[in-house]
């Protein structure tokens, strides 16, 4: 069992950055695939980034794709977004996530966290 914390999340004017973290405790945190997601009020959860076991591959969706860098330490168990150029549509509910494979679905993520609420205002 993982448990996945994020922090981080905050309001920040549009043009703005901001980096949030997601620690893991519970599980051998290099065993897995992390990801991020978020949700908007009315939508669906949608795909962020993810990262391979040792931050060798990458993939962003296309929406924050060379605004927002996914990575990771795992020495300190930690998986990290970097978030740049903030926009109001990047306003949502962040998730961490962990899976045993490389994938950008939300249902095959196995572990979750609470989510950290960022607002990014005009």
């Amino acid at each position: 069992q993982v448990q996945l914390v994020e922090s981080g999340g905050r309001l920040v004017q549009a043009g703005g950055s901001l980096r949030l973290s997601c620690a893991a405790s519970g599980g051998p945190f290099s065993n897995y695939y992390m990801g991020w997601f978020r949700q908007a009020p009315g939508k669906e959860r949608e795909f962020v980034a993810v990262i391979s076991r040792y931050g060798k591959s990458t993939n962003h969706a296309g929406s924050v794709r060379g605004r927002f860098t996914i990575s990771r330490d795992n020495a300190k168990n930690t998986v990290y977004l970097q978030m740049n150029s903030l926009k109001p549509e990047d306003t949502a509910v962040y998730y961490c996530a962990a899976a045993n494979n490389w994938v950008t679905t939300a249902t095959l993520y196995d572990y979750w966290g609470q989510g950290t609420q960022v607002t990014v205002s005009s």
